[in-house]
C-alpha cells in the first residue's frame, strides 16, 4: 500500500462494487486514487471554499474580509459574486460548446458534407422546427435540418434581442425573464458579457452581478443544453425505454472491455456500431476474446444507455476504479470530468488511455484523430487497439467485482407522452391528475456529479431518492446522479414495489415505470425543464413553473457546469436544494439574496442543506407549500352522482 487512508474504503464509496476496489487499489500499489487525494488535500483554505479570495487581477491575490477590502476597493459582497459569476460562466461554456458541435453536425449532415451520420429521428426534426418556429413541415428532410441548424448557429452568436429558445418556456416565465431584464440575447454573448461584468472594475454591485448570473445560466437550461438534448436527439434518436446493468461488475473477464468516458456522444455512437461489426468482432476472437465489451462512464454512458443499451461502469467518482479491475483494455475520453490522474493509474495494469478532442489531452494519454468525417474508420481503429492490447492483460490482476443493477434507462419527455396517453392521445393528463389527486406529492429532480469531498459517495444521493419515493414522490434524475439510482436497483419498476409509498406504487404499476425515472445525461436537465413545461401546459397545476409542486436537488455537486445547472432551475421558478453551499458563505449579503430574496425576483431559491434527513423535509414541505398555494390539498367529501349532477357537469 502506497499511502494511509483517512477513511477506509467503506466510508469513502457507499457501493460495494467500488469499495472492493479501493481495496485492491491498494494491493495493487496504485500511488493514488481520488479519495485519497481528498483526504490528503485536508481542510480546504477559508477564503477559498467562502469565495472570499480575489485573484481577478495582479494587485492581488487578495484575502477580503468585512473590514478588508481589496487592493481596488473591492468589498467582499462583490469579490464573491464575482467569482460565483465566474465559476457559472465556466460551467455554461462547457454545455453550450457541447451543444455547438452538435449543431455543426447537424449542418454537415443537412448540408452533404457528412455521411457518416443522418437524420434518426425526422419527426423529432420537425417538432423542433415547428417549436422554434420553423412552420414549413412539407419541406424536404435534409433543407429543415439545415434550416434549424441555421436557426441554432444563431442562437448562439445572436447580438440583439433575445433567444428564440425562450420561446418553449410558459409565457408568464417569459414575463418575468423580460420584467428583469434577464433574457439572453444569444449564448455566447452571455458568456462574454458575463466574463466581462466580473473583469476589475466593472460591474461591483452584488445584485447586478447576480441577475448577470442568472441571464448567462438561462442562456445555457434554455439555449445551449436545450439545443444539445434536441440535436443529439434529431442525429442520434429520441430515447426510448431499454433494459441495461449498472456498475463494475458490467465488465466482463472473457471479453476485450472497452470504457467510453466523457460527455460528447459523437464517437460513441460510432463506437457501439463498430463493436458490433463481424469484421471487428472476427478480429476480437482471433486473439482468444468472445467479443467485445463497451461500457461507459459518466456522461457519455448516459447518452449511449438511453438509446442503445450499452451497460454502465459507474459515474464520475469510479472511473479510476474501472480500471483497478484489471480487465479495461482501453479507455477513451472526450470533454468533462475526466481525471487527469487517469494515465497514472494505467500505469499499474495494461489499460490504454485515448483522447478524443484536441482541446481535452493528457499529457501522458495517446491522442487520436478523431474527426465526424471519418468516424467509422476511427472507431474501428479505436477498437482495434483494445483489440491488440487484450493479449496484454495479466490474469493475476484481474478482480471484476460481481455486483451489478438491471437499470430500465431512457425516459425522454417523447417517451412519457406516449406511456401516458399512447400515440395518438400523447399526453401528460394522467400524470396532471395524480398529482392534483394527490397520488403523487409531487416531483423532485435529483441532478449533479458526486463529490469526494463529501462523505461517503452516492450516501446522499441514493438515501435522498428512497426517502422521496417513499413519501410519494415521483423522482427524476440525470447525469451521475442517474447512474448513482442505477447502481442502487432504484430505476426499474420493481423498485415502486419494494420502495415506494403506496400511491406512488400504484401510479408506477399502473403504467410500468420506475419510481426514479432516468432522463439522460447532464445537459439534458433540459429534458426536466421541458417536463415541467408539458406540466403546466396541461392544466391544473398553476400557470407558471413557480407554481408547480416541483423542486430540484444536486446533494453531491462539484462542477462549475452543477453551478449553471441550478442556477437555470431558479431562474426558471423552480427551487433547489444544494448539499453543500456555493463558495458565498464569506458574504452574508449575498447568501442572503440567493437563499431568500431572489424568490421576490423570479419566484424560488437555494437551499444549502449538508444534512440528508432535513434535506427530505425541506423538500417534502416546499412541495406541501406548493399543493396549499393551488388548493388541490382541500380534502373533498366523496358524492356518488345522479343523472342530474352529470348533466351539471358539461362532459
Amino acid at each position: 500500500m502506497a499511502y494511509d487512508r483517512e477513511r477506509n474504503p467503506s466510508q469513502a464509496a457507499f457501493d460495494e462494487a467500488s469499495v472492493a476496489m479501493l481495496r485492491k487499489a491498494d494491493a495493487d500499489g496504485v500511488e493514488s486514487d481520488v479519495f485519497s487525494r481528498a483526504d490528503e488535500q485536508g481542510a480546504p483554505c477559508i477564503f477559498g471554499s467562502e469565495g472570499r479570495c480575489c485573484r481577478i487581477c495582479h494587485m492581488g491575490p487578495c484575502k477580503i474580509s468585512d473590514e478588508v477590502r481589496g487592493v481596488c476597493g473591492a468589498t467582499l459582497d462583490t469579490v464573491v459574486a464575482r467569482n460565483l459569476l465566474r465559476e457559472l460562466v465556466a460551467g455554461t461554456a462547457a454545455h453550450s460548446d457541447h451543444g455547438r458541435h452538435l449543431v455543426l453536425l447537424l449542418k454537415d449532415v443537412a448540408e452533404g458534407r457528412n455521411h457518416q451520420y443522418q437524420i434518426r429521428d425526422p419527426g423529432k426534426l420537425r417538432a423542433a422546427a415547428a417549436a422554434w418556429g420553423i412552420p414549413d413541415t412539407t419541406i424536404d428532410t435534409l433543407e429543415l435540418a439545415r434550416q434549424l441548424a441555421e436557426l441554432f448557429i444563431a442562437e448562439f452568436s445572436h447580438q440583439e434581442g433575445k433567444l428564440a429558445s425562450l420561446r418553449l418556456a410558459p409565457k408568464p416565465r417569459q414575463g418575468t425573464w423580460d420584467s428583469l431584464g434577464i433574457a439572453p440575447k444569444g449564448i455566447d454573448p452571455s458568456v462574454v458579457e458575463g466574463l466581462h461584468r466580473s473583469n476589475m472594475g466593472v460591474d461591483h454591485d452584488y445584485r447586478n452581478i447576480l441577475r448577470g448570473a442568472l441571464t448567462t445560466s438561462i442562456a445555457d437550461g434554455w439555449g445551449g443544453s436545450m439545443i444539445a438534448t434536441t440535436v443529439g436527439d434529431i442525429l442520434f434518436g429520441v430515447p426510448s425505454p431499454v433494459r441495461a446493468r449498472a456498475n463494475l461488475g458490467v465488465l466482463e473477464r472473457l471479453k476485450i472491455n472497452v470504457v467510453v468516458h466523457g460527455h460528447e456522444p459523437a464517437l460513441t455512437e460510432m463506437l457501439v456500431a463498430a463493436s458490433r461489426d463481424p469484421e471487428i468482432l472476427a478480429e476480437a476472437r482471433a486473439v482468444g476474446a468472445e467479443g467485445i465489451n463497451l461500457a461507459g462512464i459518466c456522461c457519455t454512458a448516459n447518452e449511449v444507455l438511453m438509446r442503445h443499451g450499452v451497460p454502465v461502469a459507474g459515474n464520475f467518482l469510479q472511473q479510476e476504479l474501472a480500471l483497478v479491475t484489471g480487465a479495461v483494455e482501453l479507455m477513451i475520453t472526450d470533454v468533462q470530468c475526466c481525471m487527469p490522474s487517469l494515465p497514472e493509474v494505467a500505469k499499474c495494469y495494461h489499460t490504454k488511455i485515448l483522447t478524443s478532442n484536441p482541446i481535452a489531452q493528457h499529457a501522458d494519454a495517446q491522442a487520436v484523430d478523431f474527426s465526424s468525417e471519418n468516424a467509422m474508420d476511427c472507431a474501428k481503429a479505436i477498437l482495434r487497439k483494445a483489440i491488440e492490447n487484450f493479449p496484454n492483460r495479466d490474469p493475476k490482476k484481474v478482480a471484476i467485482p460481481d455486483i451489478s443493477q438491471p437499470v430500465v434507462a431512457g425516459f425522454s419527455n417523447e417517451t412519457i407522452f406516449n406511456i401516458l396517453g399512447g400515440t395518438f392521445r400523447r399526453s401528460f393528463r394522467p400524470l396532471n391528475d395524480a398529482i392534483i389527486t394527490g397520488r403523487i406529492r409531487g416531483v423532485c429532480g435529483i441532478v449533479g456529479c458526486t463529490n469526494a469531498r463529501r462523505g461517503t459517495a452516492d450516501r446522499y444521493l441514493i438515501t435522498l431518492a428512497r426517502e422521496l419515493i417513499r413519501r410519494n414522490v415521483l423522482v427524476l434524475k440525470t447525469g451521475c446522479a442517474a447512474v448513482a439510482a442505477g447502481k442502487a436497483g432504484l430505476l426499474t419498476p420493481e423498485a415502486a414495489l419494494r420502495i415506494a409509498g403506496p400511491s406512488l406504487r400504484e401510479v408506477c404499476e399502473a403504467i410500468g415505470i420506475p419510481p426514479v425515472l432516468h432522463m439522460g445525461s447532464c445537459v439534458d436537465n433540459s429534458r426536466i425543464l421541458m417536463a415541467a413545461t408539458y406540466l403546466v401546459e396541461e392544466g391544473g397545476l398553476g400557470n407558471d413553473l413557480s407554481d408547480l409542486p416541483a423542486i430540484g436537488a444536486a446533494p453531491e455537486w462539484m462542477s462549475e457546469k452543477a453551478i449553471a445547472i441550478a442556477h437555470y432551475f431558479v431562474a426558471s421558478g423552480i427551487d433547489v436544494v444544494l448539499g453543500h453551499p456555493f463558495r458565498t458563505m464569506g458574504s452574508e449579503k449575498v447568501t442572503s439574496y440567493l437563499c431568500g430574496e431572489i424568490a421576490n425576483d423570479v419566484g424560488a431559491k437555494f437551499h444549502y442543506i449538508p444534512d440528508v434527513e432535513r434535506a427530505v423535509e425541506t423538500i417534502c414541505a416546499h412541495l406541501e407549500e406548493k399543493r396549499d398555494a393551488l388548493g388541490i390539498n382541500r380534502k373533498v367529501e366523496r358524492k356518488l352522482f345522479d343523472m342530474k349532477d352529470r348533466r351539471e357537469l358539461y362532459v
